[in-house]
């Protein structure tokens, strides 16, 4: 009888142990999650592992500090602005800081279009769960940005604008369908005379510095409150030059409009 209430023992013993060895196995997979990204040229869903995150966020000056070079070195392989990207990788990337640039290098919201044989990440965007490209290193992402561009229809009459034509590039983008914010251009513009991002444009082409004239900028964003006769007043203009210069047939203007300031 005592060796049956000992054999006992021993099982139920050995049945504990086992139960807590597969909790510990469950609650370790948890911690080690990974993030699911396809491979294209597999069929099968491969797993890479998940970016850690830090408590460290890029600010937008040290974003424009970290990629000016790669900006302007596609600008004079494609002719695309540098300011252009770089108000655009700020902008589509929060400064490096957006879930989507993190976990997959991708600075410019490029989704994977047909044709796009590289890996994938699903994110939430205008649609639920929807398919965004995934590099190996940001200049990837800045590189695959400026082929993005030169190499669709819809882009082509951009790159017959005047070299560094930050203004028109950025209507021009909103135009061809690149955002659906309708405030895209506006937003683009804002960010590039706030930042002088127009500095890395005229570095690439050999410019110098201009001094603007009246202490103006070369553009304003109308905000609510504005009128033609502020604004003017605001720039040491006239609103009548102020109409002029925007080809404007009414006093009429609306916010996110982007009037020129300078001839």
């Amino acid at each position: 009888m005592r060796y049956k209430y000992i054999i006992i023992g021993l099982l139920s013993f050995s049945l504990l142990f086992s139960c807590k060895s597969k909790k510990k196995i469950a609650d370790s997979s948890k911690k080690n999650s990974s993030v699911i990204v396809k491979d294209s040229k597999q069929d099968e869903i491969v797993t890479t592992k998940p970016i850690v995150k830090s408590s460290f966020k890029y600010s937008t000056l040290e974003y424009i500090k970290k990629y000016k070079a790669i900006a302007m070195e596609e600008m004079r392989i494609y002719k695309i602005p540098a300011s252009i990207t770089l108000a655009q990788g700020i902008l589509e990337s929060r400064s490096g800081n957006s879930e989507l640039t993190r976990k997959s290098n991708n600075h410019f919201g490029i989704k994977c279009h047909k044709g796009w044989t590289g890996n994938k990440v699903y994110h939430d965007d205008d649609k639920n769960d929807e398919c965004f490209r995934v590099y190996k290193n940001p200049n990837n992402s800045y590189k695959d940005h400026s082929k993005f561009l030169a190499t669709r229809n819809r882009y082509a009459k951009l790159f017959k604008l005047k070299k560094g034509d930050y203004v028109k590039w950025a209507k021009g983008l909103s135009e061809a369908g690149y955002a659906t914010d309708r405030r895209y251009p506006a937003k683009l513009i804002a960010l590039i005379e706030k930042y002088n991002l127009h500095k890395y444009d005229r570095k690439v082409l050999g410019k110098k510095e201009k001094t603007p004239k009246n202490n103006t900028t070369e553009n304003y964003i109308v905000v609510k409150g504005d009128t033609l006769y502020s604004i003017s007043k605001k720039f040491g203009l006239t609103v009548k030059k102020l109409m002029q210069l925007n080809n404007l047939e009414t006093n009429e203007i609306s916010i996110g409009q982007i009037l020129t300031l300078n001839d």
